[in-house]
């Protein structure tokens, strides 16, 4: 093992793997709650619709860059891979990009349109924000699906698209509930309520289609002892479900306590889910059919790419860092004058 690890054709690619795994999850967790309060315009009044916009104001910019970062891994370090997955999944990716482009417009514009016009900006924000949602989910069910087609791998991608934009409405109801006060946050308590429930289908349905989609994941899980010893983990993401309900049923408590708790639970929800699919597949980046090894750059480009990377990724974790401290607390009006 040793010998191996030290082979830089084996841990740069494995390295490289890691970084865009941290980049992808660190992405779904930050875009996905601001793309959960776009989701939430629907229940929303006019008014809560501006705090809700101010919550995430100084912070979505940013959040998105993970994005760009963890898709640029992808296409330096595994370009074969890249190839594959975005000729296969074009349709979804235009989608998620034509919903991130209208969003992005939707929310300079409505804070600067005669009021009037404001409607229908709240609109725009609000299907770009879906769209983005339920195309990257139908990915993700492509993706389980080892990016087959049919009418099973249709529709479990389909469920796949709303669970996901259900999760990322539990998370970002979950960051209302911490950033906002009053009858704004007693609306989010509910929101995420009801939007917890499907997060838990969306687990019970990749967790079942995985090993069904795959002899390779049915070995990797049901055989022992890799039954007993990865046990915790559904444990884990059970527990973690129940003490975010329990939480949820007793919120808003007196003096805003354990208002961080549903957003924590909906971190460790995703890391959870985030790591089975990554024990899941590994080491195949496009499922079943090639691996981190086999699509990865030459050595000698990943040990140079891997320079920038340190020095990227650093910076844009300070930066993110930098504005959840400076704007810290509750949300307040976002204004431009």
């Amino acid at each position: 093992m040793s010998t191996l690890l030290g082979d830089p054709a084996v841990w740069l690619p494995l390295t490289f793997a890691g970084l865009m795994g941290f980049a992808i999850l660190v992405y779904v967790v930050l875009d996905g709650y601001d793309l959960g309060v776009g989701i939430l315009f629907a229940g929303a009044e006019p008014a809560e619709k501006d705090r809700m916009v101010a919550s995430i104001g100084p912070f979505w910019d940013a959040n998105e860059t993970w994005l760009v970062l963890a898709v640029g891994l992808l296409l330096v370090a595994f370009p074969v891979a890249h190839g594959v997955i975005l000729s296969t999944l074009y349709v979804p990716v235009a989608v998620m990009l034509l919903g991130l482009i209208l969003r992005g417009v939707a929310f300079e514009f409505r804070q600067k349109v005669a009021p009037a016009r404001k409607a229908g900006w709240n609109a725009a924000f609000f299907a770009g924000s879906l769209m983005t949602a339920l195309a990257q989910g139908y990915m993700l069910g492509r993706y389980v699906m080892g990016l087959e087609t049919g009418v099973v791998a249709e529709a479990f991608a389909a469920l796949t698209a709303v669970c996901v934009a259900c999760g990322y409405g539990f998370i970002g109801a979950a960051w209302l509930i911490h950033k906002t006060e009053g009858a704004l946050q007693a609306k989010a308590v509910r929101w995420a309520r009801w939007c917890l429930w499907f997060v838990a289908v969306g687990f019970v349905g990749i967790s079942l289609a995985s090993p069904l989609a795959s002899p390779r994941i049915l070995e990797k899980w049901f055989a022992l002892p890799e039954f007993i010893l990865l046990a915790p983990l559904p444990l884990s993401a059970a527990a973690v479900f129940a003490a975010t309900a329990v939480v949820l049923e007793r919120l808003p408590m007196a003096d805003d306590a354990f208002n961080w708790a549903p957003f924590a639970g909906g971190v460790a929800l995703f890391a959870l889910a985030f790591a089975g699919l990554a024990y899941s597949f590994y080491p195949y980046v496009v499922p079943d059919r090639m691996t981190i090894y086999e699509a990865a750059s030459a050595p000698e480009s990943l040990a140079i790419i891997l320079v920038g990377t340190l020095v990227v990724m650093p910076i844009i974790l300070a930066y993110t860092a930098i504005a959840y401290v400076v704007f810290r607390g509750k949300a307040t009006d976002l204004r431009y004058d």
